[in-house]
């Protein structure tokens, strides 16, 4: 018997090796390079398009999107205003985190309008009617399948020809034209491009559900989040009850938008103000804390950040955040060295955002170097003061995004201070907030002693 022919794979840029190597030659990227069969089937592609005519850009007629409501609204808002007809959505998260519970909700609140299908690898029909039961979800006109081959699902998709589908999860599906285990690089590449040509010809709107690594990043090629329209990732602690949707990548909407939910009995319930769950309620004033408005895609969430600065005992002092970049901690704390003549060489510092956010932007910066100040010198900062604004190495306090906006949420919430960068000052002011506009980091520090 013949002996089969096997290639390696890349799981991040689907690269093709003829052995094993510990870096991929393609993308440079190490131990990423996985053994699959050489499959030798014939084509099994078919094209996404009915013609291949070249057409003037300008003779296309630009149409919106028809897109379907959720009846779920933040997570309408991660997806840029509901599904999109023949869109494919890929959403994944750590195990146990609450991806089946928010689309098994979301199914059941469109059947009412639609017709839906829920394709499951993982869960039998009995496990999900189950499940539906003890979230007291009305789940009478939902679509259930349990089936993990592809062909079948592909049938019983054009058969039944739901508006929305969904199919947990993508790495439990395999193809007969495979030889390989369902799981595998070219079968997870297969389902997907399969069930992505499958939306775009007949206008089914498919939800793939997606495993995640060890790292937190979607199991399998990377080359998946390629072929797929939007790619949600759910984010969230396992001690605590709240839950982040977050959009990475939406050819259809706003990227880096998100929704944030409770875990509750009954599911996953919206929550309607998202700052008080990044914001500490001390009953006195407490050194080192600082409260910061940072921007997530078109929404201002206020965020605490926390500092805590103490005597270091060790030859090697330690700089440790929570949600936030640790390589600019330490950039920060040299421009505070540099142009406002405060030392933490021999100090350990440790940051902290509240609320297990994580905060990418550089807005931060200000409001992390008071915070630092504040704990150094055991001096609580102002009540109801705001802060937002980028360092530079030279010891500027530079303009962000959105300054206007942020401000406004501040207010909403009942914030009278504020210490922004001098760009950022609106000309008309905010009702009922005090707004100091700094050009330099030491003179946002004067205003804070």
């Amino acid at each position: 018997m013949a002996k089969s022919k096997t290639i390696y794979s890349c799981t991040e840029c689907g690269g093709q090796s003829p052995k094993w190597q510990g870096q991929c030659p393609h993308c440079n990227a190490w131990n990423t390079l996985v053994e699959t069969v050489l499959e030798s089937a014939p084509s099994r592609f078919t094209a996404v398009s009915k013609t291949s005519s070249i057409r003037r850009l300008g003779d296309v007629e630009a149409a919106d999107f028809p897109r379907y409501p959720t009846g779920i609204a933040e997570f309408d808002r991660v997806l840029g205003g509901g599904l999109v007809e023949g869109g494919v959505v890929l959403i994944g998260g750590d195990p146990g985190i609450g991806k089946s519970t928010l689309l098994l909700q979301a199914l059941c609140l469109m059947s009412g309008a639609m017709r839906v299908l829920y394709v499951s690898g993982e869960e039998s029909a009995q496990q999900i009617a189950l499940r539906a039961k003890r979230l007291q979800l009305d789940a009478g006109s939902v679509g259930i399948l349990a089936e993990i081959q592809l062909d079948r699902i592909q049938n019983a998709l054009l058969s039944n020809n739901p508006k929305i589908a969904v199919v947990d999860s993508i790495q439990t599906l395999y193809s007969d034209a495979l030889a390989s285990a369902p799981g595998s690089v070219a079968q997870v590449r297969e389902c997907a491009a399969q069930l992505t040509r499958l939306a775009k010809q007949s206008g089914i709107t498919v939800i793939l559900v997606g495993h995640v690594t060890k790292e937190g990043a979607i199991a399998g090629p990377r080359v998946l989040e390629h072929i797929v329209d939007t790619v949600l990732y759910f984010e969230g602690d396992t001690h605590s009850s709240f839950r982040l949707v977050r959009a990475f990548k939406n050819r259809f909407g706003a990227v880096n938008e998100i929704g944030v939910f409770a875990m509750t009995e009954r599911g996953l319930r919206e929550v309607s103000n998202p700052s008080a769950l990044f914001l500490s309620h001390h009953e006195a004033d407490v050194a080192g804390s600082c409260v910061m408005v940072t921007q997530e895609g078109t929404r201002p969430l206020l965020v605490e950040v926390q500092a805590l600065v103490d005597e270091a005992h060790a030859p090697n002092p330690r700089r440790l955040t929570v949600g936030l970049d640790q390589n600019r901690l330490a950039m920060l704390l040299a421009v505070l060295h540099r142009h406002a003549g405060i030392a933490c060489f021999d100090q350990d510092v440790f940051v902290n955002a509240v609320g297990g956010v994580r905060i990418n932007e550089p807005a931060s910066d200000l409001a992390v170097l008071l915070a630092i100040v504040s704990s150094l010198k055991n001096r609580a900062l102002p009540k109801k003061l705001v802060v937002f604004g980028e360092i530079g190495l030279a010891g500027e306090v530079r303009p962000v995004q959105r300054g206007q906006e942020r401000l406004r949420e501040a207010a909403k919430l009942g914030f009278s201070h504020a210490i922004i960068p001098r760009a950022n000052r609106p000309k008309g002011g905010i009702e009922g907030m005090e707004i100091m506009a700094v050009d330099r980091l030491i003179d946002a520090i004067g205003y804070c002693r």
